[in-house]
C-alpha cells in the first residue's frame, strides 16, 4: 500500500472505530459485533506501525494502553476545582433556595443531576481533540493522567460535529461500574489476594496507576456534568450539557430541569430509592441554578459555588458488635477514641472502625464492651456510632472508660476548660505529636517540601534520623539514598525541596511551626504587624491582644509556645539552616496605612486584578476584607455582575460603592 492510500485508510478506520466506540459505550447501541470491531482495530494497529507518520495521538488504538510506566506531572487548573456545600435534608435544600432568592429576584430554574461517586476529572480539548486530562488534586493543581484517560472508551478522543469551541474544558467523574468491580474482586478472591474496598476508591486508584495497559483492562467509565469558563457561550447549564452530549460526551440521561422546589424534592425522593438500580455508585444529587449569568451573579465562596449544593442521600444505618476502643494522638496532642467493630458492609464499603470523637460521646452513648451498636456512614469518611441496642447488652459487659494516660508516651492527659477533647501535654516528646508536627511543616500550604510525605517521615523518625523539624535540614544524600524504596533520585528530590524551602516567606514559615491556634490568617497577621520572629518571641499576652484579630486564647498559646526552651533552640537551628524569619524589605515597604480602619466588601468580577489580588492590596494597606455588608462597612469595591441584593443593601445603609479604578487611586 502506498503512502496516500495508507493515510486514507488510517483516517477511514479511525473515523469508523470512533463511531463504533460512541455507539457502544455512550449510546449503548452497538451496530457491529466484537470480532468485526477487533479486526478493524488490528488492521489500524498494523497500518500505524507501518506508517507511523500518519498515526494520531488520539487514535482508537491508544485505548488499549501501554506497558510503559509514566510518572504524573502536576498541572495548575485554569479554573479552580472547588468542592460543593452539602445538604442532608429537604430543610437544608430549602435554606439554600432561600439564600439564592435573597440575591435573585427574577424567576429561575434548577438543574438536578445525580452525584456520581468516583474520581473528579478535568478534560481539555483543542480543535476538537483531547489534549490533557487532569485530576482534581488539591483543587488548585492536579496530576496529568492523559495517557490513562485515553484508555476510557466512553471519553471522546475526537469530538463529534463542528460547533464546539476551539479551546474548552469539561469536568466529570471517572467511575467503576458495579459489574466491573464485582468481576475484579472475584478474580482477586480466586487468586487469594486482598479484596478491593469499594468502586470509588478503586476508580481513583486505577486512574493513578503508572501502567496504562492495566488501566485499560479495568474498564472505567465517565459521566460529564460541567463546562467552566466563558468559551462555551450557551447560557443554560442544562442546555450546555445537551450540547456536550451532541459532541460525544456521556452525560447522565437522568438529569432534569426543575421549575420549582417541589420538582426538586420530587427528584430527590425518587432517586433516594431508585439509585440502587443504577449501574454505578451515586451518593446524592447536585442541585444547580441553570442560568450561567445568574451563576456569575451568585459567585463563589472560598470553597464552593453559591449556586450549587450537593444533597446527600440518607445514610445507611446497620447494627454490628463493638470489639474494642483504641485511642489516636494527633498533631496537637488531642486524643481521639476510635471504635473497632465486627466488620460490616455499609453503602458498598466494608466498615471495621467508627469515630467516637471524644469522651463525652462515649459517655452519652453509655458504651459497654461487646455492645451491639448502630453504625451510620453519612457525610463523614469515617463512619460513626449513632446508638446502642441496650436490649442485647449482657449484665457482665464492662462500661467503656476514657483513658487517663497518653497511649503513646504515658503522660497523664489534661482537659482544657471549655474544650471537649483530652490532650497529651508532652508535645515535644510524644512520637505521634512530633511526627504530626513534621507532617504539618512539610505540607503544601506550609513549607511544601516535595517527597516528604507521611510514610517517609515515619520511616526517618523510626530509624532515628529526625527527632524535630530542625533535623530535616540536616539530612544528607547518602543517608536518604540507602533507605528502602528511596534511591538517589528520590533523595535528590527531597534535598532539592529542602533547599527551596529556604526561600519560603516568613508568614508561611511561622504557620509551618504548628503553634496552636496560629493558622494561615493569624500567621500572616503576626508577620505583617511584627515583621520578625524575634519581635514575636518577645511579646507579652497584653501586647499581642492589642493586635486586631489576635484574641486572648491565641496570644496565650503564642506566649506559651515561645516560653519553652526547646522551641527557641529549634528556631535558632532553623535560622542557621537559612530559613526566613523576617518579612522581606519589599513587603514592608509596600505596606501602608492608607486604608487603616476601613472595612471593605468586594463584590463582582474585575478587569485589572483578581479578587485575591485585591484582597491582598486591602490587607497590605491596612484595610480589612469583610464578607458581608453591615453598618460597619465603609466601602463596597464593586466590579461587573455585582449581586442585586448587595447593591440594594448598600443603598439602604448609605455605603459608598467604588470601582476598581477608584480603589487603585486611593492607593496612589
Amino acid at each position: 500500500m502506498d503512502e496516500q492510500n495508507a493515510k486514507n485508510r488510517i483516517e477511514e478506520l479511525t473515523n469508523q472505530l470512533n463511531e463504533h466506540n460512541y455507539n457502544y459505550y455512550v449510546l449503548n447501541q452497538p451496530v457491529i459485533g466484537d470480532f468485526e470491531f477487533d479486526m478493524m482495530l488490528k488492521e489500524l494497529e498494523q497500518l500505524e506501525a507501518e506508517f507511523p507518520e500518519f498515526a494520531d495521538a488520539n487514535s482508537p488504538t491508544k485505548r488499549v494502553g501501554s506497558d510503559l510506566s509514566n510518572d504524573f506531572e502536576q498541572v495548575v487548573h485554569q479554573y479552580q476545582m472547588l468542592s460543593l456545600a452539602n445538604a442532608y435534608s429537604e430543610g437544608e435544600v430549602a435554606d439554600f433556595d432561600n439564600r439564592i432568592r435573597k440575591v435573585i429576584e427574577t424567576a429561575f430554574d434548577y438543574v438536578c443531576e445525580l452525584k456520581f461517586d468516583g474520581s473528579s476529572i478535568s478534560l481539555i480539548y483543542e480543535n476538537g481533540e483531547l489534549v490533557r486530562a487532569i485530576t482534581r488534586g488539591d483543587g488548585e493543581k492536579g496530576d496529568d493522567v492523559t495517557a490513562n484517560v485515553r484508555t476510557i472508551r466512553s471519553i471522546p478522543l475526537k469530538l463529534r460535529g463542528n460547533d464546539y469551541p476551539a479551546h474548552f474544558e469539561i469536568r466529570g467523574e471517572i467511575v467503576m461500574p458495579f459489574a466491573v468491580f464485582k468481576a475484579l474482586n472475584t478474580e482477586l478472591e480466586k487468586a487469594g489476594e486482598q479484596l478491593l474496598a469499594n468502586p470509588r476508591n478503586t476508580a481513583a486508584g486505577t486512574l493513578k496507576m503508572k501502567n496504562s495497559k492495566i488501566v485499560a483492562s479495568r474498564k472505567l467509565d465517565a459521566y460529564f456534568y460541567y463546562l467552566p469558563g466563558d468559551n462555551v457561550t450557551i447560557n443554560g447549564h442544562f442546555e450546555s450539557l445537551k450540547k456536550a452530549g451532541e459532541w460525544g460526551f456521556k452525560t447522565s440521561e437522568h438529569t432534569r430541569l426543575c421549575k420549582n422546589l417541589d420538582e426538586v424534592f420530587e427528584f430527590l425522593k425518587y432517586w433516594n430509592e431508585a439509585r440502587v438500580n443504577l449501574p454505578v455508585a451515586t451518593d446524592g444529587v447536585v442541585i444547580k441554578v441553570n442560568s450561567k449569568k445568574l451563576q456569575e451573579n451568585l459567585g463563589f465562596t472560598a470553597k464552593s459555588p453559591r449556586w450549587a449544593i450537593a444533597y446527600k442521600f440518607k445514610a445507611e444505618n446497620v447494627a454490628t458488635t463493638l470489639l474494642s476502643v483504641s485511642y489516636q494522638v494527633g498533631r496537637t496532642g488531642a486524643v481521639t477514641p476510635v471504635a473497632n467493630l465486627e466488620p460490616v458492609l455499609i453503602a458498598g464499603t466494608m466498615v471495621k472502625r467508627a469515630s467516637l470523637h471524644n469522651a463525652d460521646i462515649i459517655a452519652n452513648l453509655d458504651l459497654h464492651e461487646n455492645d451491639t451498636v448502630f453504625v451510620e456512614k453519612g457525610g463523614e469518611i469515617i463512619p460513626k456510632i449513632t446508638g446502642v441496642d441496650v436490649s442485647k447488652r449482657h449484665p457482665m459487659f464492662q462500661k467503656i472508660k476514657f483513658i487517663e494516660k497518653c497511649p503513646e508516651c504515658g503522660t497523664p492527659l489534661i482537659r482544657i476548660e471549655g474544650e471537649a477533647a483530652f490532650y497529651c501535654p508532652n508535645e515535644d516528646e510524644c512520637p505521634p505529636q512530633i511526627k504530626g508536627k513534621m507532617e504539618h511543616f512539610v505540607g503544601r500550604k506550609a513549607m511544601d517540601l516535595d517527597g516528604l510525605g507521611e510514610e517517609t517521615i515515619d520511616l526517618l523518625y523510626s530509624i532515628g534520623l529526625i527527632r524535630s523539624i530542625a533535623d530535616l535540614f540536616k539530612l544528607k544524600k547518602e543517608q536518604l539514598a540507602q533507605l528502602e524504596r528511596m534511591g538517589e533520585k528520590s533523595a535528590e528530590r527531597i534535598l532539592s525541596g529542602i533547599e527551596t524551602a529556604k526561600s519560603v516567606p516568613f508568614e508561611r514559615v511561622l504557620f509551618s511551626l504548628g503553634i496552636r491556634f496560629v493558622g494561615e490568617t493569624v500567621a500572616k497577621t503576626l508577620a505583617r504587624k511584627l515583621h520578625t520572629i524575634d519581635v514575636i518571641q518577645s511579646q507579652t499576652i497584653e501586647q499581642l491582644t492589642e493586635i486586631e484579630e489576635i484574641g486572648p486564647r491565641i496570644a496565650e498559646s503564642v506566649v506559651d509556645w515561645f516560653a519553652k526552651p526547646k522551641h527557641n533552640e529549634m528556631i535558632a537551628q532553623l535560622k542557621e539552616s537559612g530559613l526566613l524569619f523576617t518579612v522581606s524589605e519589599g513587603s514592608i515597604i509596600s505596606e501602608t496605612d492608607k486604608l487603616k480602619g476601613l472595612n471593605i466588601v468586594i463584590s463582582g468580577t474585575f478587569e485589572q486584578h483578581s479578587r485575591d489580588e485585591l484582597k491582598n492590596l486591602i490587607e497590605q494597606n491596612g484595610g480589612k476584607n469583610v464578607g458581608s455588608i453591615s453598618k460597619k462597612t465603609h466601602y463596597i469595591l464593586a466590579g461587573e455582575n455585582m449581586g442585586p441584593s448587595k447593591l440594594e443593601k448598600a443603598k439602604e445603609l448609605g455605603i459608598r460603592i467604588i470601582s476598581e479604578d477608584e480603589f487603585l487611586k486611593m492607593l496612589e
